[in-house]
């Protein structure tokens, strides 16, 4: 048994543990049940479930979510659609989001993977000031992906 300014007290039986607890004004509490002779400790009950839901609220407050925001582009996408794309995408990026930028291909499309990737390539010169490539360019069925973050 531990004692309440964490000293090692000792084998204690149950009644003279609680008695001790009682008279420190404090709980006893069992810390593992399974060991022979069960661990317990006199300590204040309530103020320990305080200081740790305190702990996980500061540990809440330190946790930063990264959200992906995703571009979509065909391999014809023309000039100025890509531009207004690509403006998008770096506010997301200056935001603190990650990108993911998709090719879609349909039909004939298929045919002709390399006009995406020069799509691709063209996206990631366009943020290569500010961005870097966290996950290089991948087929996923019918369409190339490319994801990005701040650098």
């Amino acid at each position: 048994m531990i004692g309440a300014e964490g000293q090692q007290i000792g084998v204690v039986s149950s009644s003279e543990a609680l008695i001790r607890a009682e008279q420190a004004g404090l709980d006893l509490v069992e810390l593992s049940p399974n060991a022979k002779p069960p661990v317990c400790k006199i300590m204040d009950f309530g103020k320990y479930k305080y200081e740790l839901a305190k702990k996980e609220k500061e540990n809440r407050k330190k946790q930063h979510v990264i959200v992906t925001k995703e571009v979509r582009f065909r391999p014809k996408t023309d000039d100025h659609d890509f531009e207004f794309k690509v403006r998008h995408a770096r506010k997301f990026i200056e935001q603190g989001n990650r990108v993911k930028a998709t090719v879609m291909f349909r039909g004939r499309e298929n045919a002709h993977r390399e006009y995406g990737q020069r799509v691709l390539d063209k996206f990631m010169e366009a943020l290569e000031d500010i961005a870097k490539v966290e996950k290089d360019t991948k087929l996923e069925g019918g369409q190339l992906v490319l994801f990005m973050t701040k650098k």
